[in-house]
C-alpha cells in the first residue's frame, strides 16, 4: 500500500508547480509543493532570415578593419536582471543534533542557516541581546530561497534582528515539506522537537534576547510555526502565519488536503481545548495572520478558523475590542504595485493581540516578495515588514 501511494504521488508531482483546480492536482500542492502562480510564457518570436554573423574578434587588442557593409546588424541590448547588493552581515550554516540516548540509534539532525546582522546593536540589545526571528519555509523551498524571496534579511539588518532558517531535509520529505499534519508533530514531537532544539541551541550560542524570540512561516512552514508557538509559549513571544493551515486537523496525507481546502470545522475548538488542558495557565500569544483571498491551495477558511483559535486561546486574558481598516490597491502599472487589503485588529486593553490581514487577489505566494523566485508575489503589502512591525510590539514577560 505504501509503495503504491508513493508511486501515485510521484506521478502527480510531474504535473508541475502551477495552481490547479482539480482535486488530484491539489494533492500535489500538499505533498509536492504549494502551487505557484504560473508565469506568463514568452511569446514566440517570428522567424526572420538569418543574418550574416560578425567576423570573430581576434584576441589581440587592435580591432580588425572591417568594411561597414560586412558588419553584423546591431543587436538590441536587453537589460540584465538587477543583482541585489550583498548584505554586510554573516550568513552562517549549522545544524542541531538531538542528544544521544543510550541503546538507541542517533536521531536525524536538522540543518539551519543563521543571519547575524552587521549593524551595531543598540544599548538595549547590548544588555539583553538581539531579537531572534525564526523563519520556516514552505514546500519545495530551501532556507536560502525563502530568505531571498521574502527579503527578510534586508529588513533584519536595518533593525538589528538575527534570523534563523531551519531547513527540512529531503530524507524526511522529498519536497522539504514540514509535517504539520502529523499527529505526533502537533503534540510537540517530530519536526517540532528538532526546530525547538535548533532555537535553543542558537539562543545559547549567540547573544539573543530570550524575551524576544518570534516565529513565522509560509504554508507548511506556517503550520509548523503555529505548532511550536502553541506547544512552547514560554519560548515564543509572538507568531506570524502566512497562508497557513488551521491547527489540529489532518493526521494523515488525505486529511491534510481536506484541511487545506475545507479547514477543520470539527477540530477548531477541540484542538485548542486540548492545548489549554495541557497548560491551564497559557500565557498570551500574540499572532498575525496573513492570507491571500485568491489562494486555492490553502483556502481562506483556514485563516478564519485560525483567528477563532487565537481568540479561544487568549480568552482568559481579558475583553477584546476590534477595529478594521481597508487600504485600496495601488495604481495599475506603478513602480510599487499593491493589492487592496483589509486589517482587522483585536486588542486587549492597549495590547494588539491579533492582526488579521486579508489581501485581495493574492494567490498562494508571499506578499511583496521577490517574484523572480517561486511562491512570491511582487505586489504588496510587504508581508515581511508587516511581520516585523507586529513583532516589535511584543516580548515574552
Amino acid at each position: 500500500m505504501v509503495k503504491a501511494s508513493t508511486q501515485w504521488l510521484r506521478g502527480l508531482a510531474r504535473v508541475g508547480k502551477a495552481q490547479r483546480r482539480t482535486a488530484g492536482k491539489l494533492v500535489k500542492s500538499l505533498f509536492a509543493a504549494p502551487a505557484a502562480k504560473p508565469k506568463a510564457k514568452a511569446k514566440p518570436k517570428p522567424k526572420v532570415a538569418a543574418k550574416p554573423k560578425a567576423a570573430a574578434q581576434p584576441k589581440a587588442v587592435a580591432k580588425p578593419k572591417v568594411a561597414a557593409k560586412a558588419r553584423a546588424a546591431p543587436v538590441r541590448r536587453v537589460a540584465k536582471p538587477r543583482t541585489p547588493a550583498p548584505l554586510p552581515g554573516q550568513w552562517l550554516a549549522g545544524y542541531y543534533a538531538p542528544p544521544a540516548v543510550a541503546g538507541k540509534l542517533p536521531g536525524r539532525r536538522l540543518n539551519y542557516f543563521l543571519y547575524m546582522p552587521a549593524k551595531e546593536p543598540s544599548q538595549a540589545m547590548r544588555r539583553a541581546g538581539r531579537p531572534l526571528l525564526v523563519m520556516l519555509h514552505g514546500c519545495d523551498q530551501t532556507a536560502s530561497q525563502f530568505a531571498e524571496g521574502t527579503r527578510m534579511n534586508r529588513l533584519a539588518e536595518k533593525k538589528g534582528y538575527a534570523v534563523l532558517y531551519p531547513q527540512q531535509s529531503l530524507s524526511s520529505h522529498p519536497h522539504r515539506c514540514w509535517k504539520w499534519y502529523d499527529r505526533a508533530t502537533q503534540e510537540g514531537g517530530g519536526d517540532a522537537r528538532l526546530i525547538v532544539g535548533a532555537i535553543e541551541q542558537v539562543a545559547a550560542r549567540a547573544p539573543i534576547d530570550r524575551t524576544r524570540i518570534y516565529i513565522c512561516g509560509m504554508s507548511a512552514g506556517a503550520g509548523m510555526a503555529d505548532i511550536i508557538a502553541l506547544r512552547h509559549p514560554e519560548l515564543i513571544a509572538a507568531v506570524g502565519l502566512h497562508s497557513g493551515p488551521v491547527y489540529g486537523g489532518g493526521h494523515g496525507m488525505i486529511g491534510a488536503l481536506k484541511v487545506m481546502q475545507q479547514g477543520a470545522s470539527g477540530r477548531v475548538d477541540g484542538a485548542i481545548g486540548e492545548v489549554l488542558a495541557a497548560r491551564p495557565a497559557f500565557p498570551m500569544m500574540p499572532a498575525i495572520l496573513i492570507q491571500g483571498e485568491a489562494d486555492k491551495v490553502v483556502r481562506p477558511i483556514n485563516q478564519a478558523q485560525l483567528a477563532r483559535q487565537s481568540l479561544l486561546l487568549n480568552q482568559q486574558q481579558g475583553r477584546v475590542t476590534v477595529s478594521a481598516g481597508t487600504t485600496p490597491a495601488g495604481p495599475a502599472g506603478g513602480r510599487n504595485p499593491a493589492h487592496a487589503h483589509t486589517l482587522h485588529d483585536y486588542h486587549i486593553g492597549k495590547t494588539l493581540l491579533l492582526r488579521v490581514a486579508q489581501i485581495a487577489r493574492l494567490e498562494h505566494a508571499w506578499s511583496g516578495g521577490d517574484a523572480s523566485l517561486s511562491f512570491n508575489d511582487k505586489a504588496g503589502p510587504d508581508a515581511s515588514k508587516m511581520l516585523l512591525d507586529f513583532f516589535a510590539r511584543h516580548r515574552r514577560v
